[in-house]
């Protein structure tokens, strides 16, 4: 049987969803990601939404004004700070403000190497005044592999950020500025065991370096972006998406993240996750939903209980032990 016959025959993953008997649908709101944009300080390989320094994509204040106003109408306990590099927004802290002083848990995802940039250094002792939870990403334990992944001297420059951070007690036993790391694969391949990597991060980060964190997150690179246009340049891309697909773990799909979260563009459109906003499948019937153009009462009614839009990127969500903005989904 030659290889489009059998590209034919794949189930496609509404085709799974239907065969387990499953119908992905949006039991909450609990956490709301607010995309900032798709300015980077870095141009990662592995980025599922092309950000670099040459974008210009920044989300207003304006619209970061309806997205505070979404996230306190959904009542979201959590607020998930994203990008791009989010803090290259010259917006950031005032969002972050508005959040924290709301009692709300805000986590930013921070390259590292962004805190080191000009006009950034007092950043560090701002994120800790807030109390806000820090997912940075470092996506290898060795100089090699990290500035192969995202540019040259990018590690020494993330241990840098990282001593800082835990001078002021981030990833530090007894405190409660949470600092959590993130992992992703080089290449064509589901990541590790979280448990086992963790330890391995804590081992080797800290007996060579004197870094320390709290958590490590395991998560599988969506083919999308920037690391779907690497693997279709090394013709890898079609074998990737059969991994995933073979990898499929039905044991994963209650657990998925968009049952109970919401992702906001920087132009204010509303996904189910932050893989949709990157290939633009908003929600919506026939017509995207964007803040601003409804009110956000009549927007968070209709999303609750809303099935959500799948289409073959989730089989990265869901292959071996799921893969999530939280890490792995079965440990």
């Amino acid at each position: 049987m030659n290889g489009s016959v059998q590209q034919l025959l794949r189930p496609s993953f509404a085709e799974c969803l239907q065969r387990e008997g499953v119908c992905l649908r949006r039991d909450s709101i609990h956490t709301v990601q607010i995309n900032l944009g798709r300015l980077c300080n870095q141009s990662c390989h592995h980025c599922h939404i092309d950000a670099g320094p040459q974008r210009t994509e920044i989300m207003s204040r304006e619209t970061m004004m309806l997205a505070i106003e979404f996230v306190r109408c959904t009542g979201a306990g959590t607020v998930d700070i994203t990008g791009g590099a989010p803090e290259m927004n010259p917006n950031f802290r005032w969002l972050v403000q508005e959040m924290t002083s709301d009692q709300r848990h805000v986590i930013v995802r921070s390259n590292l190497t962004v805190l080191l940039e000009e006009r950034n250094e007092d950043l560090p002792q701002f994120l800790a005044k807030q109390q806000v939870e820090i997912i940075a990403s470092l996506p290898c334990y060795t100089e090699e592999n990290v500035d192969k992944q995202r540019g040259a001297s990018t590690f020494m420059r993330s241990l840098e950020a990282l001593r800082k951070l835990n001078a002021l007690g981030y990833g530090q036993n007894n405190s409660a500025l949470t600092l959590t790391l993130v992992y992703n694969p080089d290449g064509p391949a589901l990541p590790p065991a979280q448990e086992q990597l963790e330890s391995d991060y804590k081992r080797i980060l800290g007996e060579q370096y004197g870094i320390t964190f709290n958590r490590l997150l395991t998560i599988t690179n969506s083919p999308t972006g920037r690391f779907a246009s690497g693997l279709k340049k090394k013709n890898e891309y079609a074998s990737y998406c059969l991994l995933l697909e073979k990898a499929f773990n039905p044991a994963t799909l209650h657990k998925v993240m968009c049952k109970d979260q919401i992702s906001i563009s920087w132009d204010g459109f509303l996904y189910d996750c932050d893989f949709n906003q990157a290939l633009g499948c908003a929600l919506g019937n026939g017509r995207p939903f964007r803040l601003g153009e409804l009110s956000v009462g009549e927007i968070a009614a209709k999303l609750l209980d809303h099935e959500i839009t799948v289409g073959p990127q989730c089989f990265a969500c869901t292959a071996g032990t799921g893969s999530s903005c939280q890490g792995t989904l079965q440990l």
